[in-house]
Parts: structure tokens; sequence; C-alpha cells
């Protein structure tokens, strides 16, 4: 395919200077990326025309995952271990994206869209779609052909199956605005090359043009199945931005789970299953070498909460519960979702993690987000360049050196057969880890536990429990007005070492 046919397909004929520039090329490359990014964000935004809408809303999501890609149509850009295939467009995935394939030489040929490289039941209201309509997005599939463990779908979102094979959590290109008194935007990924591995130990290098009405981006994906070390895939992410228009809230390697309740909040829901949630906490390693634990909850409004930082060491969205009896649910295994774990590269300076949690009364919908904001503003005419791996894990990586929460508990306050204090609620945090092996009531830990908006209530109760190899603090809190106490806790040695990760929550008063 000629340079100045690709580019006239992907942008509007206000591109047409740069494609005349590119003409003379035979090859495609990152570069021609990023430079076809960057124009771009200095165009006004045109949004994606979808063809026939009124036929694609009657592609139901039951109707939609019946459509299958056919097996014999598959193809391999980067040989036998990385097979492709894609998805039909429907209902809840409108929007059409433009496919290529990538040689070694970077010469890329367009997958054209038919609906006879689909099967689908006779009665699908598919078969009306007019030929050249437009993929939604791809998957990578194991050798085998069954089944896929990474996928590009809707919008800027993407995911794997992680280490035990089970879909949950998503990751993002870009989140703009999430959480605020104002529509979010949800920029898409409109065109995708995909080509042989440009890193020892992939299975498959992505490239992506990103376009949304504030913001345009050049990304390179690396993905790697199976990483030994991280126990998991690895997606290899760097983002070029280029700043389209002002946007106050900027999120930077966004991931995207649900949180229903879990054994800290279970009085919420009426469910028969003792817990329910693709993640239940956010930890994250501070550029100053802290371990924060932060549990996941279901607010009664959107609640946004920012930990300030200078070059974090990573964070994530984790699933630190992967016991199935705490799930019962032998469907959809909650127990066995992948935890994501975001590993900058270089230094990404001062900013802020930031989680935006939204009120839901089901499993239906993911209503957890969680991101980096740069402490620079995003203002119009702006380029940033963001690296980091994505680490599809069962949990997050541990510090022999501190102990990990590994289970948060909300209840009543007060003392077993003494009358219950008003307005008072009780917290029970267990930890456990190498560093508190072999220590006793006699050993000397203590809690250093801080509020604010709210009062610590004696006594405070830290022990072994008893059988265990774990450690548990236990104490009462009371709010002072309607907005959420905000804790902090840790265990420290007789020296004062501290010895346990920073359980932090905003907690409420509300078990009755």
């Amino acid at each position: 395919m000629k340079l100045t046919l690709f580019i006239a397909i992907i942008f509007s004929t206000s591109m047409s200077s740069y494609a005349a520039e590119a003409s003379d090329k035979t090859a495609f490359t990152f570069e021609d990326l990023k430079a076809l990014a960057k124009a771009s964000a200095g165009n006004p935004y045109s949004p994606a025309v979808v063809p026939n809408p009124e036929l694609i809303e009657k592609i139901t999501y039951d109707q939609h995952w019946k459509i299958r890609f056919k097996e014999d149509e598959t193809l391999y850009p980067s040989g036998k271990n990385a097979p492709v295939q894609f998805f039909y467009p429907g209902r809840y995935f409108q929007e059409p994206v433009n496919i290529y394939i990538r040689d070694s030489k970077n010469r890329i040929q367009e997958v054209t869209f038919s609906n006879e490289l689909f099967d689908m039941p006779s009665d699908s209201p598919a078969h009306d779609l007019p030929e050249g309509f437009g993929f939604a997005g791809f998957r990578i599939m194991r050798p085998d052909m069954q089944p896929d463990w990474i996928s590009f779908l809707g919008a800027s979102y993407f995911r794997t199956d992680g280490p035990e094979g089970q879909y949950g959590l998503s990751a993002r290109g870009i989140a703009i605005n999430t959480g605020m008194n104002q529509p979010e935007e949800f920029p898409r990924f409109s065109a995708f090359w995909l080509g042989p591995a440009e890193h020892k130990g992939e299975s498959l290098s992505v490239w992506a043009l990103l376009d949304g009405p504030s913001i345009t981006g050049a990304y390179r994906f690396g993905l790697t199945k199976d990483n030994k070390k991280a126990k998991g895939h690895i997606t290899s992410v760097t983002a070029h931005l280029y700043m389209r228009e002002d946007v106050e809230r900027l999120g930077i390697a966004p991931l995207t789970s649900m949180y229903w309740y879990s054994e800290k909040d279970k009085t919420i829901a009426k469910d028969w299953r003792p817990e329910i949630h693709d993640s239940d906490g956010v930890a994250i390693h501070t550029g100053a070498g802290q371990h924060i634990w932060r549990p996941l909850n279901n607010p009664q409004s959107v609640s946004t909460n920012s930990f300030m930082d200078n070059n974090p060491q990573g964070f994530g969205l984790i699933q630190r519960d992967r016991d199935f009896n705490n799930y019962q649910d032998d469907g959809v295994f909650y127990n066995k979702r992948s935890s994501a774990w975001i590993k900058p590269i270089g230094d990404w300076g001062k900013g802020a993690v930031q989680l935006v949690e939204i009120p839901t009364i089901d499993e239906t919908f993911d209503n957890i987000v969680a991101y980096w904001v740069p402490e620079k503003p995003a203002r119009k005419g702006d380029e940033f360049t963001f690296s980091y791996d994505i680490e599809w894990r069962p949990l997050d990586p541990k510090s022999d050196a501190l102990a990990s929460v590994v289970n948060t508990r909300q209840g009543l306050g007060g003392i077993p057969g003494q009358p219950i204090p008003e307005g008072v609620n009780k917290m029970v945090i267990d930890f456990e880890g190498p560093v508190l092996k072999g220590l006793d009531r006699d050993s000397g830990i203590k809690p250093i536990i801080e509020a604010s908006n709210g009062e610590i209530v004696e006594p405070i109760g830290v022990y072994p429990i008893v059988g265990t190899n774990q450690w548990r603090l236990a104490f009462d809190y009371k709010q002072i007005n309607k907005n959420p106490v905000s804790i902090r806790a840790y265990l420290v040695d007789k020296k004062d070492a501290v010895i346990s990760e920073t359980w932090v929550s905003d907690a409420t008063v509300n078990i009755k």
C-alpha cells in the first residue's frame, strides 16, 4: 500500500501537507506515526463516523459474542506463537478501527474488513452490515488457538487474562477528566499496526494511534506472555502524547476495575456470595521507598483520593484475596482475577497516584479507576512521553522487610458483652510477612495510628493471631462530621523501625 493512501484513510484532507512530505517513503516507521499524531493535534477533532448506526445498535451484547472470527483466517504477523484474530463491531463497540500488518522492514498492508471473515448465526443482524465497515479490535491467541490472552477492544481499553487465565480488570491508553463534575472524555485507538516483536522475549509488537477531542498520541506496545519474573504477562508501553486542548486532569497509565463488596463491607449487598470484586485494593511503592496499601471502597458518592509522590516506583490495582472459599463463584472465578502493576520506566517527576471510586449496586460495571497525574498542567500544544511496564501478576511485588496487609474488616465498635457504643465502628487489619516470624506479645511490636476528621478510640490491640503467621491490629474509631475519617496505620518494632506497609483508608461509621 502506498503511504499517501494509508495516511488519507486515517486523517482528514487537512493532513495533506504531511502526506506529500511522506509520499516518497517505502516504509512506515514509528517516527512517522509520532509525526502523524503530532500533526493531528494541530487540527480540529473529527469524531469517528459510524456507518449504519441503526443496524449496529441491533447487534446486542449476547449477539456480538456469538460472532466468531474464522480460525482459518487467522493472521501471524509475529509468527506461529502469536496468532491474531479480529473482533466484529456491535452495540458497545460501534466505532470502526483500521488495522494494518507490519513486516520486519516496516512495510504495511491494511487488513480489509469483510463479513466473510466471521462465522455468525443465521438470524444475526450482522448479515446486513455492508462490506468495508471496519473491525472493532483484535486479540492474540495462544498457539493452539485456545484461548486468547490479550485483547484490545473499545475506546483505548486493553486487558489480559493474567497468570491464571481469567479476564478481569482492564488498562486504558489514557484517562481524561475522570471523576470530575464534567463529562469524562474517552479518546480511542483509531488504528493499529501489528508486527514482529521489537525486543527479546516479546510475542508481538503493536503500534497504535490515539485520537480524542483534547489529545492525540502515538503508542508502542510490546506484548510478552508468561514472563517468569512477573509470574504473568507484561505489556510494555511507550506513549507520546500531544495536547489538542487544555485538560484539567490527565491520567497516565490508567487501570479500570470493579469493586462491589468484600469481607470489609459485606453488609452493603444482599448477594449470596461472600465477596464480589475484580480488585480489592491499591498498592503504591513511593519514590521515597514507602509501601502503601489502600483497600477499595464502594462509596455512597464519587470519591477521589490523591497520593502525592515524586518518581513513583510502582502502583497498581491488586486482587490480594485469591481464596476461592471467600468468593464461592465457580462461574467467573473472582479469586483468579489478575492484578495489574504499573512499573514506571525513567523519571516521572512530581505528581500523584489518584484513585477514583464510583458507587455501584452490582458487578456489571467498572467503578474503580487508578492512574498517575503529572504535576505539570496539560495545556494545548504540550507534549508528554511516558514509558512503563504493566505486569499482569497474581499479586503486587512484596518487600521481605515489611509485612503486608492480608485482610481488612469493619464492624460494630465496642467490646462483646457490653453495650454497643453509638457512632463507633471497629477496624481490624491483619498483617503477614517474614519480618513477623518468631515474634510474640513480648517482642515490643507497636501500632502507629493517625486519623483526621475523626478519633481513634481506646483500647487498641495488636497481637499475633493464634495458629497463623499473621498479626492483627484492632481499634475503634468515630467520625467528627459526615465526611469519612482518613486513617493511616502501620507497625513498628521495639526500636521504632517500620516493619509493615502503611494501611490507609477513608472510613465511615456505617455499620448498624
